[in-house]
């Protein structure tokens, strides 16, 4: 089976697709894992970094994996695991269906083409809107640079144009 690419799924179009108890062989999301870190000292790091969306789009779970593992990599290397706590803020609620369409020799006479072309279930996908926080990240002041590379390196693996905010203790960053 051949994935389709990413950019079919970016754009946000129609109502959210969500009741789960209607859809049947909804495939689970690769992200299982939404705080990483220190958690048990989360609010004793005095510095929050937010990696914000700047654009409205759809988020598909595997992008959010990717981001979450190169993210917790660069910041386990760097600063070990429990000098931080990094939050992934947005769930994957939002089904993704594809219509498979027949190919090869004969296919035309198979196939009824896109006539009633719901769709099955392939994945699911996070709507995110302008200015939503997507993944934030809170650590001690000395590793403020060793954070942005982080969210720098998550926002890549994004499909919408990011940036990096200081969202609590900036005095500290000077």
């Amino acid at each position: 089976m051949v994935r389709k690419p990413a950019k079919m799924y970016r754009k946000i179009s129609g109502p959210a697709y969500t009741r789960r108890e209607y859809i049947t062989a909804i495939p689970n999301p690769r992200i299982v894992h939404f705080e990483l870190g220190n958690r048990e000292a989360k609010n004793d790091f005095p510095v929050e970094l937010s990696l914000i969306a700047e654009e409205s789009c759809q988020i598909r779970h595997i992008a959010l994996e990717a981001a979450r593992i190169v993210s917790t990599r660069h910041m386990n290397k760097y600063v070990g695991s429990m000098n931080y706590y990094l939050k992934v803020r947005v769930y994957p609620h939002h089904v993704l269906r594809e219509h498979k369409m027949a190919t090869g020799a004969g296919a035309d006479r198979i196939s009824s083409g896109m006539s009633k072309a719901f769709g099955k279930p392939v994945g699911t996908a996070a709507r995110v809107k302008e200015g939503d926080v997507v993944m934030l990240i809170r650590v001690n002041p000395n590793a403020v640079k060793q954070a942005k590379e982080a969210l720098r390196k998550a926002a890549m693996k994004l499909p919408t144009p990011c940036r990096i905010v200081i969202t609590k203790g900036a005095e500290y960053c000077k």
